[in-house]
Parts: structure tokens; sequence; C-alpha cells
């Protein structure tokens, strides 16, 4: 079973609150809480290297803050660059941009 930080059972996100990152040969997607669930490299017709989109017993990378937050993202400009803010009650919002 996939466990949240918090302990508690990970529900599937909605397709829609994956962001879509590509250099035009590879494809990955994030979730609002940080995990990349989707990955196939190095062509799109690839395998999977993380498939928790279809499973959520199956490979992910994550990185998030280790407390409570809530995220903010958006694409920078007409790109595929992914800006992702995480605020937390202690310290406001550490930053990382995923650039495909």
């Amino acid at each position: 079973m996939t466990l949240s930080p918090d302990g508690h059972r990970r529900r599937q996100p909605p397709i829609a609150d994956f962001g879509f990152l590509s250099d035009c040969h590879c494809a990955a997607l994030v979730s609002r809480d940080g995990s990349i669930d989707w990955w196939c490299v190095p062509r799109f017709d690839s395998p999977s290297v993380f498939g928790r989109l279809l499973d959520p017993e199956a490979g992910f990378w994550a990185i998030r803050p280790m407390e409570e937050f809530r995220s903010e993202r958006h694409y920078v400009g007409n790109s595929l660059v992914l800006r992702t803010v995480f605020r937390t009650a202690t310290g406001g919002g550490g930053h990382r941009r995923a650039r495909s």
C-alpha cells in the first residue's frame, strides 16, 4: 500500500492534476504533491520507469516538504518549464523547477 507522508493511504489524483514535462523525446507526469508518477525514457514509446499513475504500488520519485504543505504551480511563459511552489506552516515556500 502506498502511504502519504502523514501515513495515510494515498489516493490517486485525477489526471487533470498532473503537470506534463517533455523534451520532445520522452515525457513525465508530475502530481501536485511533487511526485513523478509516470516517466518513459528515452522515448515516448519506451517502457515507463515510474508507473504509479497506473498502479499505486508502482515506482515513483518525489521531492517535497516533510511537513503538511500547499502547492502552487504554473508553466513559465510559453514553455514546458513547470514552476512549483510549496508553502508550509513554518516557512513559506521552497521551490523547484522541473525543466524539460
